[in-house]
């Protein structure tokens, strides 16, 4: 940095030099001359001490600044040597008052510039009170200059300052989208992202902020990503104080909103690790408990407490599995309800089944995520020893449980937040996070959180299924019907559609569409619970309702005729024809398409004969605006030979 700006003033300092010089030899003006002169000399002493502090000197300005005087100094350089013609070049040569003032102007206005520029840079220790104020060159673009100010107090301020001037970038670069452009072209992402590693809380709090608002757009975006937040964000998600840790985790999500791409580079730094452990503590029980490892894979900590029950026997050295299981009830501590809930049972009864399988038969799973607790449960009510009480991330757990309450839910709305945007059509991301416990936490968030939280958990889930319907392998991995934390997500969704005046409705509704390809012909509550709020509904909520029974009722699942069967036993057919006659344009091709494929595969239905599905289709396809589709043209065409073929022969009486 000092060589490069050691360059850049080489030429305008010669270039004073050489005015300085011309000015004594000049023939005429010699008075307009002199004041040149004085200017000039006292802008190359600037120029001088500028050389000399080099290394504070913030770059963007200075390039700008000394540019501009370079230009004034060969003007004025030109307008010297004219006054030294002599004979007849002095005759032919007319040079206006207006010029001389004009340089005089522009040299005074370079000294400002420049001596600006010195007290912008000279580090807080050295610098007096005395309010810096606007260079002459902010006169066209004061916002620059403004942005330029607050950069190079954040480069050479004190702690105090720097946190001061984070806040003003903030406020710009909430007030204007090309304020943040150019707070980043002027180089203020890597002073922020150092503030954010070194400053206190609330500068740290407005680093973070201020780097989340610069990630507007996909450049911007690769720009902060290049200059090494990645790194400084994983460190204070481990590291952090939790208030901060809301701040960056709310950044992630914006700079992967705005830009998908750059989800490989958080991955790579842990984050995912790290937000899933944020989402988890004081959400489930310390997972060491439930973890279901083999024996070659058991780390000393899962040893020490396996066997840390001061009460593991009895008078025999045996207990039985009611003692036991009335033992293991009493330790799961509940902190998002003082009573037992769906999700509690869960993770209950997760646990005793990986006790009474730990010796045979486990599957093998990684245990590394056991050396770090998300909680530890320190009520008076619970008097058995604690062992493993290891440091997490983010601060001790005694420091993160001492936390405000608002301060937690917080984090985990902006953890969920994160973690929906990174998974994001991300298949390694979203593998990452099913073979987590984030699926349980997701689930148990659903059932007891905040409204914020439970949205962004509910879209975080949405994301995950949409997903693994594109993804077999995912699908089959972290959405088996007998995994325990698929069931208890799969669940709270339904309970949310059944429930119906949720404004988690439509993510919950798309996430069991998603989903339509996992649930066994035994599961029967989703369909109804479906078609049910086909009735009476908002537009936006029907249309999502018959998109996700077109996914259980599609050729390409398995279960098509099974689900096809159901919809119509719910009294789906009837509710779809009213969204064909009289539904929103937005709704009435979709529910036709739904229809179609019912009557494609259950043509000989009696209730689809009796609802005169027959009628509706050969009605719709004499209408251009729903036939405009080819897909829509030939599925209705193979559904009326079907109809035509059964129903013929259902209305006399045949079957």
């Amino acid at each position: 940095m000092a060589d490069i700006v050691k360059q850049i003033l080489a030429k305008p300092i010669q270039l004073a030099d050489q005015v300085t010089k011309a000015s004594d030899d000049v023939n005429y003006n010699r008075t307009e001359c002199v004041e040149i002169k004085a200017k000039t000399e006292k802008l190359a002493g600037l120029l001088r001490q500028a050389a000399r502090a080099s290394s504070d000197l913030y770059e963007r300005p200075t390039r700008r600044i000394i540019d501009d005087t370079e230009q004034v100094l060969a003007k004025a350089l030109s307008l010297v040597f004219k006054c030294r013609a002599n004979g007849l070049r002095r005759v032919f040569t007319i040079i206006p008052q207006a010029a001389f003032r004009k340089t005089s102007q522009q040299l005074e206005n370079s000294i400002g510039d420049v001596s600006w520029l010195l007290r912008v840079s000279t580090p807080a220790d050295n610098r007096d009170d005395e309010y810096l104020g606007l260079p002459p060159i902010a006169a066209n673009e004061p916002i620059l200059c403004l942005i330029w100010e607050q950069i190079a107090i954040l480069c050479s301020g004190s702690i105090e300052e720097r946190t001061d001037a984070a806040a003003s970038l903030v406020s710009l670069a909430c007030d204007n989208d090309r304020y943040g452009k150019l707070i980043i072209e002027e180089g203020g992402v890597a002073p922020l992202l150092k503030l954010a590693k070194e400053g206190r809380m609330e500068g740290q709090e407005n680093a973070a902020r201020a780097i989340g608002l610069l990630g507007r757009d996909p450049e911007s975006v690769e720009q902060i990503v290049n200059a090494g937040v990645c790194s400084v964000f994983a460190k204070i998600l481990k590291e952090g104080h939790m208030k901060v840790q809301v701040l960056v985790a709310w950044a992630i999500s914006e700079l992967v909103a705005n830009h998908p791409k750059c989800q490989d580079h958080f991955v790579q730094n842990n984050t995912i690790r790290l937000l899933v452990r944020h989402l988890a503590f004081e959400t489930i029980q310390e997972h060491s408990k439930y973890a279901i490892v083999t024996k070659q894979g058991m780390s000393i900590h899962t040893v020490i407490m396996a066997n840390s029950n001061p009460n593991t026997g009895n008078n025999t050295g045996h207990r039985n599995d009611d003692d036991h299981d009335k033992h293991f009830n009493s330790q799961i501590p509940r902190p998002m309800s003082t009573e037992p809930s769906q999700m509690h049972n869960v993770v209950t009864n997760l646990a005793l089944k990986t006790h009474s399988n730990s010796n045979h038969n486990a599957p093998n799973q990684t245990t590394s995520h056991l050396k770090t607790n998300p909680h530890q449960n320190n009520s008076k009510q619970n008097q058995h020893p604690q062992h493993g009480n290891h440091v997490l991330a983010g601060g001790s757990i005694k420091g993160r449980e001492l936390e405000d309450p608002a301060t937690k839910a917080q984090m985990k709305a902006m953890a969920a937040r994160a973690l929906w945007h990174l998974c994001a059509g991300n298949v390694s991301i979203c593998k990452s996070i099913t073979e987590s416990r984030a699926l349980l936490c997701f689930a148990v968030l659903l059932e007891k959180g905040p409204d914020e939280v439970q949205y962004n958990s509910a879209m975080a889930l949405m994301e995950i299924a949409s997903v693994a319907e594109q993804n077999a392998e995912l699908r089959r991995s972290a959405f088996k019907p007998t995994s325990p934390a698929c069931k208890a997500v799969v669940d709270q969704l339904l309970k949310i559609i059944e429930q119906a005046d949720s404004d988690l409705l439509i993510p919950c509704v798309r996430a069991i569409g998603n989903l339509a390809r996992t649930f066994r012909a035994t599961e029967t509550r989703m369909i109804p619970a479906l078609v049910r709020l086909l009735e009476d509904k908002e537009a936006e909520i029907m249309r999502e309702v018959v998109i996700a029974l077109t996914k259980f009722a599609k050729t390409d699942n398995f279960l098509h005729v099974f689900h096809s069967k159901a919809i119509i036993d719910s009294g789906g057919a009837r509710h779809l024809i009213q969204l064909v006659y009289f539904g929103e344009q937005m709704v009435q091709p979709l529910a036709l398409i739904l229809l179609g494929y019912i009557a494609l595969h259950v043509p000989d239905n009696e209730a689809l004969a009796q609802a005169e599905v027959l009628i509706v289709i050969e009605w719709a396809s004499k209408q251009g605006h729903l036939t405009q589709d080819p897909l829509i043209d030939t599925l209705l065409t193979d559904a009326k030979q079907k109809l035509e073929l059964y129903q013929s022969r259902g209305s006399r009486g045949f079957h």
